[in-house]
C-alpha cells in the first residue's frame, strides 16, 4: 500500500531539524525567530507551543512502548505515511525526502491518525483519538478509514489529513542523509 515515508522541510534549514532536539529556552528562541521572520507554517505557532509539544511527544512514547514499541530517541522526529505535497507549502523553500519505510525498524515507529496535535487533543468520538499504532495497526485503521490525504485532501472534513509517522530511531534518518550529501 504505501512503500515510503515522507519528510517535509525547508531547504535552507535542511532535514530533521528538530526543536524537541534543544533545551526548552534554546527551542523557544528559534521559535521566536521563526515568528519574527515570519518563516512559514511554524510562524503561527501559539506561544504555548513548545509545552503542549513536549507533552504529547511524553504521551505518544508511553504509548507506543505500552504497546511493544521500543524508541531509541526520546523525542520523535516526524514523517507522513504516503505523500502529502501540500505539506511543501509550510515552508519557505519547501523540500521533501522519502525514504522507504523497509529503512525503518517497526519497533521504532509509531503512527497517529492525524497529525499529533489533533489526534491526541480533539474530541470528537473518532476511535483513533488519542491514540498510537504500531505499522501493523495502522494498516488495519486504513483498511477501516482509508488515507486522510486522499479523503481530505482540503482538509474541510476534519483535522486528518495525513497519517503522521514518529520516528524514534536516528539510524535509519543517518544512514539516508549520509547517502544524500
Amino acid at each position: 500500500m504505501v512503500d515510503f515515508l515522507y519528510h517535509y522541510y525547508d531547504e535552507s534549514a535542511g532535514p530533521f531539524r528538530n526543536l524537541s532536539d534543544l533545551d526548552l529556552e534554546e527551542a523557544e528562541q528559534v521559535l521566536n525567530d521563526i515568528r519574527i521572520k515570519k518563516k512559514g507554517f511554524a510562524s503561527k505557532r501559539s506561544l504555548d507551543y513548545l509545552k503542549i509539544r513536549r507533552s504529547l511527544e511524553w504521551k505518544a512514547r508511553n504509548l507506543f512502548i505500552a504497546k511493544g514499541g521500543k524508541p531509541v530517541r526520546g523525542h520523535p522526529h516526524y514523517m507522513t505515511f504516503g505523500e502529502c505535497s501540500w505539506l511543501l507549502d509550510w515552508y519557505p523553500r519547501g523540500k521533501d525526502l522519502l525514504i522507504p519505510i523497509t529503512e525503518f525498524d517497526p519497533y521504532t515507529i509509531s503512527f497517529t491518525y492525524g497529525d499529533l496535535f489533533p489526534t491526541m487533543r480533539y474530541k470528537d468520538g473518532n476511535f483513533y483519538r488519542g491514540q498510537v499504532y504500531t505499522l501493523e495497526e495502522i494498516y488495519q485503521v486504513i483498511h477501516i478509514c482509508g488515507l486522510p490525504q486522499e479523503w481530505n485532501p482540503e482538509g474541510n472534513k476534519g483535522p486528518e489529513r495525513y497519517i503522521e509517522v514518529q520516528i524514534w530511531d536516528d539510524q535509519p534518518i543517518r544512514k539516508i542523509i549520509g547517502a544524500i550529501k
